[in-house]
């Protein structure tokens, strides 16, 4: 499996998160995935979670949140009404994300634009016309101008 420095280090701090928890809360996530992150975390990486600060304030990468809601909702969260209204709050959360995306790579929207900016080069940029002369024409200034001379 390939797996990314930046996903290496979200599991390094979940493993540095879990490691806070309480035995009981730490014992709810299933031994196999607390394993999954100590074997995968980026051991080079190091982050010190402040265990008297609010998660808000620790400056984790948000792959990090991700897992740490993810926890919650799967094994931590034991009322339904509350697991039913975080799952409201994500899938809003992902609907607010995708219309971003939607936003910002709209292909028909990155196709005009592209053709508007294309457009306006081209108005910006006129072309200066070279008129070609024949080469008799050419003899005829050029005597004209020596005649001129004298």
């Amino acid at each position: 499996m390939n797996i990314s420095i930046n996903t290496r280090q979200a599991y390094t701090e979940i493993d540095n998160f879990i490691e806070l928890l309480d035995n009981y809360n730490k014992n709810k996530i299933p031994l196999k995935l607390r394993e999954f992150f100590k074997q995968e975390k980026d051991n080079n990486y190091v982050k010190n979670i402040d265990a008297n600060l609010p998660i808000k304030e620790q400056n984790l990468k948000e792959e990090t949140l991700t897992l740490i809601a993810l926890l919650n909702l799967q094994y931590w969260c034991e009322d339904e009404k509350e697991k039913q209204r975080l799952k409201e709050i994500y899938a809003r959360n992902e609907e607010i994300y995708q219309d971003d995306l939607r936003k910002k790579y709209n292909p028909d929207k990155l196709f005009k634009e592209r053709n508007n900016f294309v457009q306006e080069n081209y108005e910006e940029k006129q072309l200066i016309v070279i008129k070609k002369e024949s080469f008799i024409k050419k003899i005829i200034l050029k005597i004209k101008s020596v005649l001129n001379m004298f």
